[in-house]
């Protein structure tokens, strides 16, 4: 029995070439239609609920309080959004690092959980208008405190993975190691427990956490840059952004953000921090 090799190598070939077609196409990445978003506007509004992604232990933005209710400077911002978008709202609790993850799976439609926006970040997210200023600090207890960066070489600093200041001690400060954990509640439990040097996040909880902690102490008050916090949706839902980014600014204008901070987050604060140095108000 003859075989004839040019029509079975031929035929090799061109089972090849469909098997190389199928498996690009399966690595493309494709295109959400608007129309199949979840977490569009119209979408939102067809369902009838928006989910919004928060902490759960973060006082004062975002908390269980004793009586079970989620409270705070970023939750009532949650309850006003979807208030306006004429639905009920459900939330998402999440940590520090799983943020992006709750927005890539649908978990959540938007990220209200003190998201600090970052060059890193926007490659993954979308970030809307910011609605709070931002900086990391340093807490120590008083009676060592640290006051510059120079007293934290050779010494551990504990952080939430994550974050802007697990970012900045990573990329600016390699003489420093770093102690990471999940949660808020694990990082100030570590620190009260001796752990580490100090503590390192966002400066604007800091104050609100020494208020409730007077043994300790906020010595360096910001290092690195200025940054903003802002609401996150999934890369490419130009529909919510778009709407979000309205909200924001119809917000601004009726005064909201500086009401925010009075119910939610003056409570919290020493006399020495003023509504100008957390929140937004200008429309820009």
């Amino acid at each position: 029995m003859k075989f004839n090799w040019k029509k079975l190598i031929a035929g090799a070939l061109a089972t090849i070439s469909i098997a190389a077609l199928a498996a690009t196409a399966a690595v493309r990445p494709t295109t959400v239609n608007a129309a199949s978003n979840p977490s569009s506007v119209s979408a939102i509004k067809k369902r009838g609920v928006l989910k919004v992604a928060v902490f759960g232990d973060l006082p004062p933005y975002g908390w269980v309080n004793k009586d079970g209710k989620r409270v705070g400077y970023d939750v009532a911002l949650a309850r006003q959004m979807a208030k306006d978008l004429g639905v009920k709202v459900k939330f998402v609790q999440v940590n520090a690092n799983n943020r992006v993850d709750t927005l890539n799976s649908n978990k959540a439609d938007i990220v209200l959980a003190n998201f600090t926006v970052t060059s890193e970040r926007k490659q993954v997210v979308d970030f809307a208008k910011p609605y709070m200023k931002v900086s990391v600090g340093v807490v120590s207890p008083k009676k060592k405190a640290i006051t510059k960066v120079s007293q934290l070489k050779g010494k551990k600093v504990i952080v939430t993975k994550g974050t802007t200041a697990e970012n900045y001690f990573t990329s600016k400060q390699k003489g420093v190691s770093l102690l990471k954990f999940d949660s808020k509640t694990q990082q100030f439990n570590a620190l009260k427990n001796n752990r580490g040097a100090a503590l390192a996040d966002d400066n604007s909880y800091l104050y609100a956490w020494v208020k409730n902690n007077p043994k300790y102490t906020v010595g360096i008050k910001s290092i690195g840059p200025k940054q903003y916090i802002a609401p996150a949706v999934k890369k490419g839902n130009k529909s919510l952004l778009n709407w979000s980014n309205q909200e924001i600014t119809k917000l601004n204008k009726q005064d909201f953000f500086t009401k925010d901070y009075n119910n939610e987050l003056k409570p919290y604060f020493s006399k020495d921090v003023k509504p100008s140095d957390i929140i937004i108000t200008s429309n820009k």
